[in-house]
Protein backbone atom coordinates (compact mmCIF):
# COMPACT_ATOMS: atom_id res chain seq x y z
CA UNK A 1 0.00 0.00 0.00
CA UNK A 2 1.39 3.61 -0.65
CA UNK A 3 2.18 5.36 2.47
CA UNK A 4 0.08 8.65 2.29
CA UNK A 5 -2.93 5.80 3.46
CA UNK A 6 -1.01 4.61 6.71
CA UNK A 7 0.74 7.94 7.69
CA UNK A 8 -1.73 8.59 10.61
CA UNK A 9 -1.95 4.83 11.94
CA UNK A 10 0.49 4.04 14.93
CA UNK A 11 3.09 1.11 14.09
CA UNK A 12 2.47 -2.68 14.75
CA UNK A 13 5.89 -4.19 15.85
CA UNK A 14 6.62 -7.50 14.42
CA UNK A 15 9.02 -9.40 12.76
CA UNK A 16 9.95 -11.33 10.23
CA UNK A 17 9.52 -14.81 8.74
CA UNK A 18 10.81 -17.37 6.46
CA UNK A 19 9.76 -19.67 3.92
CA UNK A 20 11.30 -22.93 4.47
CA UNK A 21 12.18 -25.88 1.95
CA UNK A 22 11.54 -28.61 4.14
CA UNK A 23 8.70 -30.30 5.18
CA UNK A 24 5.50 -30.15 3.16
CA UNK A 25 5.87 -28.10 0.12
CA UNK A 26 4.72 -24.76 -0.62
CA UNK A 27 0.40 -24.85 -1.01
CA UNK A 28 -0.25 -24.79 -3.94
CA UNK A 29 -3.53 -27.02 -4.15
CA UNK A 30 -6.31 -25.54 -6.41
CA UNK A 31 -8.67 -23.25 -4.20
CA UNK A 32 -6.13 -21.51 -2.48
CA UNK A 33 -5.27 -17.88 -3.06
CA UNK A 34 -2.52 -16.96 -0.97
CA UNK A 35 1.76 -17.92 0.17
CA UNK A 36 2.44 -20.33 2.58
CA UNK A 37 4.37 -19.71 5.40
CA UNK A 38 6.07 -22.66 7.48
CA UNK A 39 6.63 -22.74 11.09
CA UNK A 40 9.95 -23.24 12.84
CA UNK A 41 9.17 -24.69 15.51
CA UNK A 42 8.96 -28.66 15.80
CA UNK A 43 5.22 -29.28 15.69
CA UNK A 44 3.25 -31.59 17.53
CA UNK A 45 1.31 -34.54 16.66
CA UNK A 46 -2.31 -34.23 15.74
CA UNK A 47 -4.99 -34.82 18.05
CA UNK A 48 -3.14 -35.20 21.10
CA UNK A 49 -4.89 -31.61 22.46
CA UNK A 50 -8.63 -31.67 24.08
CA UNK A 51 -11.24 -29.08 21.54
CA UNK A 52 -11.05 -25.82 24.24
CA UNK A 53 -14.72 -24.30 24.26
CA UNK A 54 -14.37 -20.86 24.69
CA UNK A 55 -16.06 -19.47 27.47
CA UNK A 56 -19.84 -17.43 28.02
CA UNK A 57 -19.08 -14.31 28.75
CA UNK A 58 -21.34 -12.63 31.63
CA UNK A 59 -22.83 -9.15 31.47
CA UNK A 60 -21.78 -7.03 34.12
CA UNK A 61 -25.45 -5.98 34.31
CA UNK A 62 -28.78 -5.70 32.52
CA UNK A 63 -31.49 -3.84 32.91
CA UNK A 64 -35.06 -4.42 30.99
CA UNK A 65 -34.06 -4.16 27.66
CA UNK A 66 -30.58 -4.45 27.70
CA UNK A 67 -27.12 -6.56 28.77
CA UNK A 68 -23.79 -4.53 29.36
CA UNK A 69 -20.57 -6.49 28.80
CA UNK A 70 -17.31 -5.28 28.98
CA UNK A 71 -13.61 -7.02 26.91
CA UNK A 72 -10.63 -5.90 27.55
CA UNK A 73 -8.44 -6.00 24.87
CA UNK A 74 -4.75 -7.21 26.06
CA UNK A 75 -1.70 -8.74 25.18
CA UNK A 76 -1.36 -12.14 26.99
CA UNK A 77 1.10 -15.05 26.57
CA UNK A 78 -1.25 -18.62 26.03
CA UNK A 79 -0.40 -22.02 25.61
CA UNK A 80 -1.50 -23.15 21.95
CA UNK A 81 1.21 -25.54 20.94
CA UNK A 82 1.69 -28.30 23.92
CA UNK A 83 4.58 -26.62 26.55
CA UNK A 84 5.27 -23.51 24.49
CA UNK A 85 4.47 -19.81 25.16
CA UNK A 86 2.85 -17.93 22.56
CA UNK A 87 2.13 -14.25 22.74
CA UNK A 88 -0.86 -12.93 21.56
CA UNK A 89 -3.57 -9.69 20.90
CA UNK A 90 -6.60 -11.19 23.11
CA UNK A 91 -10.04 -10.21 23.71
CA UNK A 92 -9.95 -10.77 28.00
CA UNK A 93 -6.77 -11.93 26.66
CA UNK A 94 -7.86 -14.79 25.77
CA UNK A 95 -7.67 -16.50 21.78
CA UNK A 96 -10.49 -16.77 20.09
CA UNK A 97 -12.11 -14.34 22.95
CA UNK A 98 -14.84 -14.72 24.91
CA UNK A 99 -18.68 -15.89 23.12
CA UNK A 100 -21.56 -13.49 23.89
CA UNK A 101 -24.79 -15.15 23.79
CA UNK A 102 -27.15 -12.42 22.59
CA UNK A 103 -31.55 -12.85 22.33
CA UNK A 104 -32.84 -11.53 18.99
CA UNK A 105 -34.44 -7.98 20.56
CA UNK A 106 -32.84 -7.33 23.27
CA UNK A 107 -29.92 -4.90 23.04
CA UNK A 108 -26.27 -6.03 23.74
CA UNK A 109 -23.84 -2.92 24.58
CA UNK A 110 -20.41 -3.92 24.76
CA UNK A 111 -17.82 -1.78 26.09
CA UNK A 112 -13.84 -2.62 24.68
CA UNK A 113 -11.23 -1.27 26.54
CA UNK A 114 -7.81 -1.39 24.30
CA UNK A 115 -5.08 -2.05 26.40
CA UNK A 116 -2.54 -3.36 23.42
CA UNK A 117 -0.08 -1.20 21.94
CA UNK A 118 -1.40 -0.84 18.94
CA UNK A 119 -5.18 1.09 17.57
CA UNK A 120 -7.76 -1.01 17.27
CA UNK A 121 -11.55 -0.88 16.18
CA UNK A 122 -14.42 -3.74 16.48
CA UNK A 123 -16.32 -5.36 13.73
CA UNK A 124 -19.37 -7.53 14.58
CA UNK A 125 -19.47 -9.61 11.49
CA UNK A 126 -23.23 -10.58 10.74
CA UNK A 127 -24.68 -8.10 12.57
CA UNK A 128 -26.86 -5.63 11.80
CA UNK A 129 -25.42 -2.26 13.27
CA UNK A 130 -25.47 1.49 13.64
CA UNK A 131 -22.98 2.54 11.25
CA UNK A 132 -21.49 3.99 14.59
CA UNK A 133 -21.10 0.77 16.07
CA UNK A 134 -20.57 -0.88 12.84
CA UNK A 135 -16.31 -0.84 13.61
CA UNK A 136 -15.51 1.31 10.46
CA UNK A 137 -11.66 0.60 9.77
CA UNK A 138 -10.71 4.15 10.66
CA UNK A 139 -13.16 4.62 13.76
CA UNK A 140 -10.24 3.79 16.20
CA UNK A 141 -9.48 3.16 20.08
CA UNK A 142 -6.64 4.19 20.60
CA UNK A 143 -3.86 2.47 22.07
CA UNK A 144 -3.49 1.64 25.69
CA UNK A 145 -6.16 4.22 26.63
CA UNK A 146 -9.36 3.44 23.87
CA UNK A 147 -12.70 2.60 25.02
CA UNK A 148 -16.21 2.48 22.93
CA UNK A 149 -19.48 1.18 23.77
CA UNK A 150 -20.33 -1.08 20.93
CA UNK A 151 -24.49 -0.99 21.11
CA UNK A 152 -25.81 -3.50 19.21
CA UNK A 153 -29.47 -3.53 18.50
CA UNK A 154 -30.05 -7.36 17.81
CA UNK A 155 -32.80 -7.15 15.64
CA UNK A 156 -32.38 -10.06 13.63
CA UNK A 157 -32.68 -13.62 13.65
CA UNK A 158 -30.75 -16.28 15.27
CA UNK A 159 -27.44 -16.64 13.94
CA UNK A 160 -23.56 -17.88 14.18
CA UNK A 161 -21.89 -13.98 14.35
CA UNK A 162 -18.54 -13.73 14.77
CA UNK A 163 -16.21 -10.49 16.03
CA UNK A 164 -12.75 -9.27 15.01
CA UNK A 165 -10.35 -6.35 14.77
CA UNK A 166 -11.22 -4.30 11.24
CA UNK A 167 -8.56 -1.37 11.48
CA UNK A 168 -7.01 -0.24 8.37
CA UNK A 169 -4.10 -1.83 6.30
CA UNK A 170 -3.57 -4.13 10.11
CA UNK A 171 -6.74 -6.48 9.96
CA UNK A 172 -4.95 -9.52 8.81
CA UNK A 173 -1.74 -9.43 11.48
CA UNK A 174 -4.23 -8.13 14.46
CA UNK A 175 -6.66 -10.92 13.45
CA UNK A 176 -3.30 -12.93 12.77
CA UNK A 177 -2.49 -12.27 16.44
CA UNK A 178 -5.79 -13.47 18.27
CA UNK A 179 -8.34 -10.72 17.85
CA UNK A 180 -11.76 -12.71 17.25
CA UNK A 181 -14.58 -14.03 18.91
CA UNK A 182 -18.08 -15.93 18.82
CA UNK A 183 -21.10 -13.66 19.40
CA UNK A 184 -24.42 -16.44 19.12
CA UNK A 185 -27.77 -15.14 18.41
CA UNK A 186 -30.75 -16.71 19.71
CA UNK A 187 -34.12 -16.61 18.91
CA UNK A 188 -37.55 -18.71 20.10
CA UNK A 189 -37.45 -20.20 16.66
CA UNK A 190 -34.71 -21.82 16.96
CA UNK A 191 -34.93 -22.48 20.62
CA UNK A 192 -38.09 -24.68 19.98
CA UNK A 193 -36.27 -27.02 17.09
CA UNK A 194 -35.68 -30.06 18.74
CA UNK A 195 -31.63 -29.56 17.23
CA UNK A 196 -28.70 -30.25 19.55
CA UNK A 197 -28.79 -28.33 22.82
CA UNK A 198 -26.62 -27.20 25.12
CA UNK A 199 -23.28 -29.22 25.43
CA UNK A 200 -24.14 -30.66 22.06
CA UNK A 201 -24.49 -27.56 20.24
CA UNK A 202 -20.59 -26.25 19.94
CA UNK A 203 -18.90 -23.33 18.27
CA UNK A 204 -15.77 -24.14 15.75
CA UNK A 205 -13.85 -21.36 14.69
CA UNK A 206 -11.29 -23.12 12.35
CA UNK A 207 -7.81 -20.65 11.20
CA UNK A 208 -4.54 -21.59 10.16
CA UNK A 209 -1.36 -19.90 11.70
CA UNK A 210 2.91 -20.57 11.73
CA UNK A 211 4.74 -20.04 14.32
CA UNK A 212 8.64 -19.11 14.35
CA UNK A 213 11.06 -21.33 16.57
CA UNK A 214 10.07 -19.51 19.89
CA UNK A 215 6.56 -19.92 19.86
CA UNK A 216 5.74 -16.57 18.24
CA UNK A 217 3.38 -16.19 15.45
CA UNK A 218 4.70 -16.50 12.43
CA UNK A 219 3.79 -13.36 9.94
CA UNK A 220 5.26 -11.78 6.83
CA UNK A 221 5.13 -8.51 7.89
CA UNK A 222 6.43 -5.54 6.07
CA UNK A 223 9.26 -3.55 7.78
CA UNK A 224 10.20 -0.11 7.24
CA UNK A 225 13.63 1.79 8.19
CA UNK A 226 14.40 1.09 11.71
CA UNK A 227 12.37 2.63 14.21
CA UNK A 228 9.23 2.50 12.22
CA UNK A 229 8.11 -0.48 12.93
CA UNK A 230 5.74 -2.62 10.55
CA UNK A 231 2.67 -1.96 8.40
CA UNK A 232 0.85 -4.41 6.84
CA UNK A 233 1.96 -7.53 4.78
CA UNK A 234 5.11 -7.90 2.94
CA UNK A 235 4.26 -7.56 -1.18
CA UNK A 236 5.43 -11.04 -1.81
CA UNK A 237 2.13 -11.78 0.11
CA UNK A 238 -0.47 -9.89 -0.69
CA UNK A 239 -2.35 -12.77 -2.00
CA UNK A 240 -2.87 -13.80 1.23
CA UNK A 241 -0.97 -15.42 4.19
CA UNK A 242 -1.68 -19.24 4.49
CA UNK A 243 0.01 -21.01 7.52
CA UNK A 244 0.78 -24.29 8.14
CA UNK A 245 -1.17 -25.27 11.45
CA UNK A 246 -4.52 -25.53 11.60
CA UNK A 247 -6.10 -24.37 14.84
CA UNK A 248 -9.74 -25.15 16.08
CA UNK A 249 -10.56 -22.89 19.01
CA UNK A 250 -7.17 -21.89 19.49
CA UNK A 251 -5.62 -25.49 19.62
CA UNK A 252 -4.01 -27.47 17.20
CA UNK A 253 -5.63 -30.08 15.49
CA UNK A 254 -7.91 -30.87 18.42
CA UNK A 255 -9.68 -33.82 19.57
CA UNK A 256 -13.20 -34.16 20.98
CA UNK A 257 -14.86 -36.92 23.12
CA UNK A 258 -18.74 -37.14 22.17
CA UNK A 259 -21.48 -39.35 22.74
CA UNK A 260 -23.37 -41.35 19.75
CA UNK A 261 -25.88 -38.73 19.32
CA UNK A 262 -26.44 -36.12 17.27
CA UNK A 263 -23.98 -32.74 17.65
CA UNK A 264 -24.87 -29.03 15.94
CA UNK A 265 -21.34 -27.37 15.44
CA UNK A 266 -20.98 -23.65 14.03
CA UNK A 267 -18.37 -23.24 11.87
CA UNK A 268 -16.47 -20.48 11.36
CA UNK A 269 -14.33 -20.00 8.91
CA UNK A 270 -11.54 -16.79 10.99
CA UNK A 271 -8.41 -17.47 8.75
CA UNK A 272 -6.72 -14.66 6.83
CA UNK A 273 -6.80 -16.06 3.17
CA UNK A 274 -7.54 -20.44 3.65
CA UNK A 275 -10.26 -21.90 2.45
CA UNK A 276 -11.25 -25.20 3.03
CA UNK A 277 -13.00 -28.50 1.91
CA UNK A 278 -14.53 -29.65 5.20
CA UNK A 279 -15.65 -33.81 5.41
CA UNK A 280 -15.91 -36.79 7.50
CA UNK A 281 -13.47 -39.79 7.47
CA UNK A 282 -15.30 -42.12 7.52
CA UNK A 283 -17.61 -40.93 4.85
CA UNK A 284 -20.69 -39.01 7.21
CA UNK A 285 -22.89 -36.49 5.71
CA UNK A 286 -22.56 -33.10 7.46
CA UNK A 287 -26.36 -31.56 7.20
CA UNK A 288 -26.26 -27.78 7.09
CA UNK A 289 -28.83 -26.23 9.00
CA UNK A 290 -28.07 -23.03 9.11
CA UNK A 291 -25.95 -20.34 7.05
CA UNK A 292 -24.03 -16.58 7.76
CA UNK A 293 -27.98 -15.38 8.40
CA UNK A 294 -29.10 -18.13 10.25
CA UNK A 295 -31.76 -20.87 9.61
CA UNK A 296 -32.08 -22.36 5.89
CA UNK A 297 -35.85 -23.40 5.19
CA UNK A 298 -34.64 -26.93 5.09
CA UNK A 299 -31.71 -29.11 5.58
CA UNK A 300 -29.17 -29.42 3.21
CA UNK A 301 -27.05 -32.90 2.90
CA UNK A 302 -23.09 -32.57 1.96
CA UNK A 303 -20.39 -34.67 1.77
CA UNK A 304 -17.92 -31.97 1.76
CA UNK A 305 -18.21 -28.51 2.47
CA UNK A 306 -15.99 -25.74 1.05
CA UNK A 307 -16.03 -22.90 3.25
CA UNK A 308 -14.22 -19.38 2.73
CA UNK A 309 -13.06 -17.22 5.28
CA UNK A 310 -15.71 -15.07 6.93
CA UNK A 311 -18.72 -17.65 5.77
CA UNK A 312 -19.96 -19.61 8.61
CA UNK A 313 -22.34 -22.82 8.55
CA UNK A 314 -24.47 -24.48 11.12
CA UNK A 315 -23.98 -28.59 10.60
CA UNK A 316 -25.66 -30.87 12.25
CA UNK A 317 -23.12 -34.99 12.86
CA UNK A 318 -25.23 -37.52 13.60
CA UNK A 319 -22.97 -40.03 15.28
CA UNK A 320 -25.50 -42.34 16.27
CA UNK A 321 -24.72 -45.15 13.97
CA UNK A 322 -21.51 -44.92 14.78
CA UNK A 323 -19.52 -47.97 17.18
CA UNK A 324 -18.06 -46.63 20.45
CA UNK A 325 -14.73 -46.24 20.29
CA UNK A 326 -14.67 -45.11 16.53
CA UNK A 327 -12.73 -42.09 15.75
CA UNK A 328 -14.22 -39.94 12.97
CA UNK A 329 -11.30 -37.61 11.86
CA UNK A 330 -12.67 -33.73 10.20
CA UNK A 331 -10.31 -33.54 6.99
CA UNK A 332 -9.18 -30.42 4.77
CA UNK A 333 -9.73 -31.73 0.89
CA UNK A 334 -7.89 -28.75 0.10
CA UNK A 335 -5.07 -29.18 2.28
CA UNK A 336 -2.01 -30.42 0.35
CA UNK A 337 0.04 -32.50 3.67
CA UNK A 338 -0.65 -33.67 6.47
CA UNK A 339 -0.82 -30.68 9.12
CA UNK A 340 -3.25 -28.97 6.62
CA UNK A 341 -5.24 -31.92 5.71
CA UNK A 342 -6.27 -32.45 8.43
CA UNK A 343 -8.62 -30.23 10.72
CA UNK A 344 -9.91 -32.14 14.17
CA UNK A 345 -10.79 -35.76 15.53
CA UNK A 346 -14.23 -36.97 17.07
CA UNK A 347 -13.60 -39.84 19.59
CA UNK A 348 -17.24 -41.95 19.97
CA UNK A 349 -17.29 -42.84 23.72
CA UNK A 350 -20.37 -44.21 24.75
CA UNK A 351 -24.21 -44.51 23.79
CA UNK A 352 -26.25 -42.51 25.14
CA UNK A 353 -29.89 -40.88 24.95
CA UNK A 354 -31.02 -38.43 22.40
CA UNK A 355 -34.16 -36.83 21.87
CA UNK A 356 -32.91 -34.63 19.20
CA UNK A 357 -33.97 -34.44 15.70
CA UNK A 358 -33.50 -32.75 12.58
CA UNK A 359 -36.83 -31.63 11.15
CA UNK A 360 -37.78 -31.46 7.56
CA UNK A 361 -38.80 -27.68 7.75
CA UNK A 362 -36.54 -25.41 9.68
CA UNK A 363 -37.61 -22.15 9.17
CA UNK A 364 -39.73 -19.82 6.90
CA UNK A 365 -37.20 -17.76 4.28
CA UNK A 366 -38.92 -16.14 2.15
CA UNK A 367 -37.59 -16.53 -1.38
CA UNK A 368 -36.17 -13.35 -3.31
CA UNK A 369 -38.02 -12.80 -6.60
CA UNK A 370 -34.56 -10.62 -8.44
CA UNK A 371 -37.32 -9.37 -11.10
CA UNK A 372 -38.28 -6.92 -8.04
CA UNK A 373 -35.30 -5.26 -7.66
CA UNK A 374 -34.79 -1.46 -8.77
CA UNK A 375 -31.16 -1.95 -10.72
CA UNK A 376 -28.35 -4.10 -11.14
CA UNK A 377 -25.14 -2.65 -9.56
CA UNK A 378 -21.31 -4.21 -10.07
CA UNK A 379 -18.65 -4.53 -8.17
CA UNK A 380 -15.68 -5.77 -9.85
CA UNK A 381 -12.71 -7.47 -7.15
CA UNK A 382 -9.42 -7.55 -8.71
CA UNK A 383 -5.29 -7.17 -8.84
CA UNK A 384 -4.27 -3.48 -10.02
CA UNK A 385 -1.05 -1.17 -10.20
CA UNK A 386 -2.37 1.04 -7.46
CA UNK A 387 0.81 4.06 -8.22
CA UNK A 388 2.85 5.11 -11.24
CA UNK A 389 5.85 3.83 -9.63
CA UNK A 390 4.01 -0.07 -9.83
CA UNK A 391 3.23 -0.91 -6.44
CA UNK A 392 0.66 -3.67 -6.39
CA UNK A 393 -2.82 -3.79 -4.28
CA UNK A 394 -6.15 -5.55 -4.72
CA UNK A 395 -8.73 -2.68 -5.84
CA UNK A 396 -12.92 -2.48 -6.18
CA UNK A 397 -14.54 -1.74 -9.36
CA UNK A 398 -10.68 -0.19 -10.04
CA UNK A 399 -10.15 1.90 -6.67
CA UNK A 400 -7.81 1.13 -4.11
CA UNK A 401 -9.91 2.15 -0.72
CA UNK A 402 -10.20 5.65 0.42
CA UNK A 403 -12.07 6.49 3.36
CA UNK A 404 -13.17 9.80 1.80
CA UNK A 405 -14.95 8.48 -1.48
CA UNK A 406 -18.16 6.46 -1.96
CA UNK A 407 -18.47 3.70 -4.15
CA UNK A 408 -22.33 3.59 -4.17
CA UNK A 409 -25.52 5.48 -2.75
CA UNK A 410 -28.57 3.31 -1.67
CA UNK A 411 -31.88 4.41 -1.33
CA UNK A 412 -33.10 2.49 2.28
CA UNK A 413 -35.59 -0.10 1.30
CA UNK A 414 -34.79 -0.92 -2.26
CA UNK A 415 -34.02 -3.79 -3.42
CA UNK A 416 -30.83 -4.02 -5.75
CA UNK A 417 -29.17 -7.03 -7.67
CA UNK A 418 -25.07 -6.65 -6.76
CA UNK A 419 -23.09 -8.69 -9.26
CA UNK A 420 -20.03 -10.14 -7.57
CA UNK A 421 -16.41 -10.42 -10.79
CA UNK A 422 -13.36 -11.45 -9.96
CA UNK A 423 -10.03 -12.39 -11.28
CA UNK A 424 -9.13 -14.86 -8.37
CA UNK A 425 -10.42 -16.50 -5.16
CA UNK A 426 -12.22 -13.52 -2.79
CA UNK A 427 -14.50 -14.22 -0.39
CA UNK A 428 -16.81 -11.26 -0.73
CA UNK A 429 -18.80 -9.49 2.54
CA UNK A 430 -20.99 -6.76 2.96
CA UNK A 431 -21.69 -4.93 5.84
CA UNK A 432 -24.83 -4.39 7.53
CA UNK A 433 -27.53 -6.53 5.51
CA UNK A 434 -27.86 -10.27 4.70
CA UNK A 435 -28.30 -11.32 0.55
CA UNK A 436 -29.34 -14.02 -1.20
CA UNK A 437 -27.63 -15.47 -3.99
CA UNK A 438 -29.81 -15.45 -6.89
CA UNK A 439 -27.23 -17.23 -9.44
CA UNK A 440 -23.44 -17.86 -10.68
CA UNK A 441 -22.08 -17.52 -14.05
CA UNK A 442 -25.66 -17.00 -15.41
CA UNK A 443 -26.35 -20.15 -13.68
CA UNK A 444 -28.45 -21.20 -10.55
CA UNK A 445 -26.97 -20.68 -7.35
CA UNK A 446 -24.08 -23.42 -5.64
CA UNK A 447 -24.41 -25.85 -3.57
CA UNK A 448 -23.35 -23.91 -0.44
CA UNK A 449 -25.03 -20.57 -1.38
CA UNK A 450 -28.67 -21.50 0.43
CA UNK A 451 -30.35 -19.73 2.93
CA UNK A 452 -29.42 -15.42 3.96
CA UNK A 453 -25.56 -14.84 3.72
CA UNK A 454 -23.38 -12.17 4.26
CA UNK A 455 -20.31 -13.95 2.89
CA UNK A 456 -19.97 -15.65 -0.66
CA UNK A 457 -17.17 -17.45 -1.89
CA UNK A 458 -16.39 -16.53 -5.45
CA UNK A 459 -13.94 -18.99 -7.28
CA UNK A 460 -11.40 -17.10 -10.07
CA UNK A 461 -13.41 -15.51 -13.38
CA UNK A 462 -16.84 -16.20 -11.53
CA UNK A 463 -19.44 -13.65 -11.25
CA UNK A 464 -22.28 -13.71 -8.48
CA UNK A 465 -25.45 -12.07 -8.70
CA UNK A 466 -27.23 -11.65 -4.99
CA UNK A 467 -30.08 -9.83 -3.96
CA UNK A 468 -30.20 -6.68 -1.50
CA UNK A 469 -31.90 -4.49 0.67
CA UNK A 470 -31.04 -2.29 3.12
CA UNK A 471 -33.49 -1.83 5.39
CA UNK A 472 -32.33 -1.39 9.07
CA UNK A 473 -30.22 1.96 9.03
CA UNK A 474 -28.40 4.89 7.22
CA UNK A 475 -25.18 5.60 6.80
CA UNK A 476 -21.46 4.64 6.00
CA UNK A 477 -20.83 0.60 5.31
CA UNK A 478 -18.39 -1.22 3.65
CA UNK A 479 -18.18 -3.84 1.00
CA UNK A 480 -15.02 -6.08 0.88
CA UNK A 481 -13.01 -8.92 0.27
CA UNK A 482 -12.73 -11.35 3.21
CA UNK A 483 -9.00 -12.19 2.31
CA UNK A 484 -7.59 -10.04 4.98
CA UNK A 485 -4.46 -9.39 2.90
CA UNK A 486 -6.10 -8.61 0.19
CA UNK A 487 -8.54 -6.36 2.36
CA UNK A 488 -5.61 -4.62 3.75
CA UNK A 489 -4.25 -3.93 0.22
CA UNK A 490 -6.88 -1.91 -0.24
CA UNK A 491 -10.04 -4.06 -1.35
CA UNK A 492 -12.50 -2.57 0.17
CA UNK A 493 -15.20 0.42 -1.07
CA UNK A 494 -17.95 2.24 1.08
CA UNK A 495 -21.61 2.59 0.20
CA UNK A 496 -24.14 5.24 1.86
CA UNK A 497 -27.57 3.83 2.85
CA UNK A 498 -29.97 6.74 2.55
Amino acid sequence: MNSSRRTFLTMLAGGAVTIGATGCGIDLRPGQTGELVRSRIPLPQPFGVPLPIPAVKKPVRSDANADYYEIVQREASVEILPGVQTRIFGYDGTFPGPTIVSRSGRRSVVRHRNQLSVPVTVHLHGGHTPPEHDGYPTDLLPAGTGTHDYDYPMRQRASTLWYHDHRMDFTGPQVYRGLAGFHLVHDDEDDALPLPKDNRDIPLMIVDRAFEDDGSFAYPTDLLPAGTGMHGVQQDFMEGVLGDVILVNGAPWPSLEVDAVRYRFRIVNASNARRYELALDPGMPLIQIGSDGGLLAAPVTHQTLVIAPGERFDVVVDFSGVAPGTQVTMVNRLGDCDTTSHVMRFVVARQAKDESTVPSRLSDVPKIDPAQAVRTREWRFERKFLDKHGMEGWAVNGQAFDPESTGATINRGQLEIWRFSTDLHHPIHVHLAPFQVVGRSGHKPGPYDAGWKDTVDIRPAEFVDVAVRFEAFSGRYLIHCHNLEHEDMAMMANFHVT
